[in-house]
């Protein structure tokens, strides 16, 4: 199915401390994300930008947005080529650079998903489903960045008798 998907999101600035911004120190970076029909999500800045470690931050959330649409793009490719996966759980890493002019850019993503399948005999297809969840991924095609796949696979062990 070829087709438009659009997608919407609120953002709501809840870090006004009585005076607005009117100092870089004066206000807080809490915002709530709402998308209708979901929980609210609280996130803010990242702690070194002067945010709330406890909350979700933009860098979480894109880091967060690679490795899950890797995981369902993969999932369906396994389906595709008749491997069973049994369990997936990934350790991802982005490296974001700052520029020392305010700004900054991730210059890379390095997912590192460890996939358990059903049996030996699906090892190969399981591999390359990897690279066909890469081409798939909605995410990782609208990146200017690098992701790069570090994945290891397991078979299950057989369950005793």
């Amino acid at each position: 199915m070829l087709g438009e998907h659009r997608y919407s999101v609120r953002t709501t600035w809840t870090g006004d401390r009585g005076s607005g911004t009117s100092g870089y120190r004066d206000y807080d970076r809490s915002v709530t994300l709402t998308v209708p029909g979901k929980p609210e999500l609280l996130a803010s800045a990242d702690k070194p930008f002067r945010g709330d470690a406890t909350r979700w931050n933009p860098e979480d959330l894109l880091l967060s947005a690679l490795s899950e649409c890797h995981l369902l793009s993969y999932l369906h490719a396994c389906v595709k080529s008749g491997v069973v996966v049994v369990a997936y759980e990934d350790n991802a890493l982005g490296i974001l650079e700052e520029d020392g002019r305010g700004g900054g850019a991730f210059r890379e993503v390095v997912l590192r998903p460890h996939v358990t399948i059903e049996a030996e005999s699906m090892r190969d297809a399981a591999t390359a489903a990897h690279a066909q969840a890469n081409e798939w991924c909605f995410i990782a095609n609208s990146v200017n960045f690098t992701v790069r796949h570090e994945a290891t696979i397991s078979v299950r062990a057989e369950k005793p008798a």
